[in-house]
């Protein structure tokens, strides 16, 4: 009997055909240019291969900051909505020539952790970062690093 050729028909072995390519990416950014990049990357990947770009803004947590009296959620709020404005323009730019399937996710907390969560919960077939241009990273360890440690999802870096 032969094996099922449908998409996303299951053959004998488990394997799913007609995907061969990731369905979800999702790309962090935070405004740097390692990560417009990485944004860049991600989209060019999504569109190639017809998945959803998620892209992912973690506002940082700054309880010092918070502490001595600055408005440090209004600050990051305002800096989430120009960085969705800004994909919007981009993508709008491109939507003659073709499609791409995205969403942008705000999240607060640790860059790392908060970049798992929304992998894990999206389903992500691959994470997109731009690569740490801070000194204190080769010491600690960059958001990028922690993630190709984790071991759970196909990582590209872009410089």
């Amino acid at each position: 009997m032969a094996e099922p050729t449908t998409p996303g028909a299951q053959g004998a072995s488990g394997f799913e055909l007609g995907t061969d390519g990731p369905l979800v990416i999702v790309v962090g950014v935070d405004g740097s240019e390692s990560s417009w990049r990485a944004a860049a990357y991600a989209g060019g990947l999504a569109r190639r291969q017809r998945a959803t770009l998620a892209v992912v803004y973690v506002q940082p947590w700054m309880p010092m900051v918070t502490a001595m009296g600055a408005d440090v959620q209004a600050l990051t709020s305002d800096i989430a909505d120009e960085l969705a404005q800004e994909i919007r323009e981009a993508v709008e730019r491109v939507e003659d020539v073709f499609t791409i399937r995205w969403k942008f996710l705000t999240r607060r907390g640790d860059p790392y952790t908060e970049l798992a969560k929304a992998a894990d919960e999206l389903g992500a077939d691959a994470v997109v970062v731009g690569a740490s241009q801070q000194a204190g990273h080769r010491l600690i360890g960059s958001v990028a690093v922690r993630l190709v440690r984790s071991g759970r999802w196909p990582v590209t870096v872009v410089p």
